[in-house]
């Protein structure tokens, strides 16, 4: 497998936020957006056997999957194995592809993007990064949790303007809930 990085930290964001977490970052993606933040392109190579050692290498035993877009290489035998070591395993996708046959996932956090249909069977928890565009797009996902997610445009005063506009969408649409990146407001990785 293609494997950006693999690091211990705290979850930053959505139902799971400050949850101690190991992040399996799985290098590529599939969609182009233009206010991606993460720099996934890099990779080593490792067998599904050292990415276990590695993950079991620190504490927590929750794993996070995540990418780029982790579901271009995940597999069932590396969840089968992650669960084997005692790991709770949680993805974060842009749903725009199927699970493989037979993985098995503990909590799958899907954040569509423009572009990209929505074809994954099963949303515990929807996360979109709100720039005020049309949200009647997602009525149709069903889902657990409904997370509204201002966007970080990088600048302060633009994101001031986008968190506002956030939170008056989440009280005016309830079934939505605020997720903020506190990893990025604590400065943690």
């Amino acid at each position: 497998m293609r494997v950006n990085e693999i690091f211990y930290s705290l979850q930053g964001e959505g139902l799971h936020t400050g949850t101690p977490a190991v992040f399996l970052r799985l290098s590529g993606c599939n969609l182009k957006c233009p206010f991606c933040d993460t720099q996934h392109e890099e990779f080593t190579e490792m067998t599904e056997q050292e990415i276990v050692e590695q993950v079991s290498a620190f504490p927590a035993r929750v794993v996070v999957v995540t990418g780029g877009e982790p579901l271009l290489q995940l597999t069932a035998s590396l969840t089968q194995l992650l669960h084997s070591a005692g790991f709770a395993i949680h993805i974060e996708t842009n749903g725009s592809r199927k699970l493989p046959e037979g993985a098995e996932l503990d909590w799958i956090t899907c954040s569509p993007k423009e572009g990209g249909a929505v074809i994954i069977q099963r949303i515990d928890e929807l996360k979109v990064v709100f720039m005020g565009q049309d949200m009647s797009q997602y009525d149709s996902l069903n889902a657990t949790e409904y997370r509204l997610q201002p966007l970080d445009s990088g600048n302060e005063q633009q994101n001031r303007l986008n968190v506002e506009s956030t939170i008056d969408y989440i009280l005016k649409h309830p079934k939505w809930k605020l997720s903020l990146q506190t990893h990025k407001i604590l400065n943690v990785r």
